[in-house]
């Protein structure tokens, strides 16, 4: 696979808006995981999760736009919009027919579809907003970011559980190495802190239920951990050929080089404990993008905090890097802000790749006793490390394993 420049970094998460304080929050390794107290959350198991207060403040989206779209589709429009600008993109001066958009989520638009559900019983079917039909389902913010830009190319939504959006950024990757397009938005967004969206995570059964110290919660890799922690937002990246990136004299922040995924096909929920079809894609990711393993510098993990998941993950790392993973500093970021399912993956790529800007590797936050030692976990503070190639590592429920091989930029 020939290399793809990504140009434009666009974030919305709970560590800041905007790649400059969402670095900023990183870097410092804060937590941005609390209460919930946006409705009453009493009664679930868990009642935590990283949050986003303070939407608005950073939205350009017309009220009449807002009554009509679910907070994912929100969080979308804004992030696309932070994405073009940092990439120097007007969308007037594209060909609307040669740019596409490829995002993934997990759940969908639930704030929605709740509200109108509601409504639903308690009004009758005059209660209900036309707009219910196409506000809440997973296309949802693709169809809102094209009508808002007027973006008109082959375009994609990944729906596969927390490896969505990071399977939208490989599969965009191969779309343009095709030539189907000049550009892409790629990334992903979700929104799961609402009564219902929140019900169906803590019944998938992977939330901590540590909910009387919620900074100290999510805790991956660690022993005393006791499941992951939701969290909301959105990344989204723009995506062009290399020599169209140099031609319009933008400066790539990141490559992508290499890509793959596979499925463990065990069980409909649970993925293998083995980690032997996750260890397949990370050795075919590495060969698309023409790397060995002595080349990797970081590894983003995707950290679960559950015991299947997380020494899953590790044996497959160990499968393929064997002795040199002691030399190799890895971590999971998302311990700060919360596991933004479906949009992950995105997430995971951009901070990785604010990472190799900064030749700083972010912390796993609350990891005081690994559950396997010997690995080179990054934990209390950033490490000073220059990165060059790294491998962005995202699953998905019922074994979902998808990794994505990212080279550094000329930043």
């Amino acid at each position: 696979m020939a290399k793809i420049a990504i140009t434009g970094i666009g974030i919305v998460s709970p560590s800041g808006i905007g790649k400059r304080q969402f670095w900023a929050n990183i870097k410092a390794g804060r937590s941005f995981i609390k209460e919930i107290t946006r409705f009453d959350a009493s009664k679930y198991p868990s009642r935590i999760a990283g949050q986003i207060d303070e939407l608005n403040k950073y939205s350009n989206i017309s009220e009449r736009l807002l009554k009509k779209i679910d907070a994912f589709s929100h969080m979308a429009l804004i992030a696309s919009e932070l994405a073009l600008k940092d990439g120097g993109i007007d969308i007037k001066d594209e060909d609307p027919n040669l740019v596409g958009i490829f995002l993934g989520n997990a759940i969908g638009g639930w704030l929605y579809a709740e509200t109108e559900l509601r409504d639903l019983y308690l009004e009758g079917r005059e209660g209900v907003s036309p707009y219910m039909a196409s506000a809440w389902f997973p296309a949802a913010p693709q169809g809102q970011v094209s009508i808002y830009y007027g973006i008109k190319g082959f375009s994609k939504t990944v729906v596969a559980d927390r490896a969505g959006s990071l399977m939208a950024l490989g599969y965009a990757a191969k779309v343009l190495n095709k030539n189907k397009l000049n550009m892409i938005l790629g990334g992903g967004m979700e929104a799961p802190v609402t009564p219902y969206a929140l019900l169906c995570c803590n019944t998938y059964g992977a939330l901590s239920k540590n909910n009387t110290h919620p900074q100290e919660a999510y805790r991956p890799f660690d022993k005393k951990r006791d499941g992951c922690v939701i969290g909301e937002g959105a990344g989204i990246v723009v995506m062009e050929g290399i020599e169209r990136a140099n031609k319009r004299g933008a400066k790539p922040l990141a490559y992508i080089s290499g890509y793959s995924a596979t499925c463990d096909g065990v069980d409909r929920i649970n993925c293998s404990g083995d980690g032997k079809e996750l260890a397949r894609a990370i050795k075919m990711a590495l060969s698309e993008a023409k790397a060995n393993v002595d080349e990797i510098d970081y590894i983003s993990l995707d950290g679960l905090a559950t015991d299947l998941w997380d020494d899953s993950e590790v044996k497959a790392i160990k499968t393929v890097f064997a002795g040199k993973l002691k030399d190799i500093p890895i971590s999971c970021p998302k311990s700060m802000f919360g596991n933004l399912l479906g949009a992950s993956g995105a997430v995971d790529m951009i901070t990785t790749i604010l990472a190799m800007e900064h030749a700083l590797v972010p912390v796993t936050l609350n990891l005081d006793e690994p559950n396997i030692e010997g690995l080179n976990y990054v934990t209390r503070e950033v490490k000073e490390h220059k990165i060059n190639k790294a491998l962005v590592i995202s699953r998905g429920r019922g074994g979902i394993n998808s990794v994505l091989v990212v080279e550094k930029g000329e930043n």
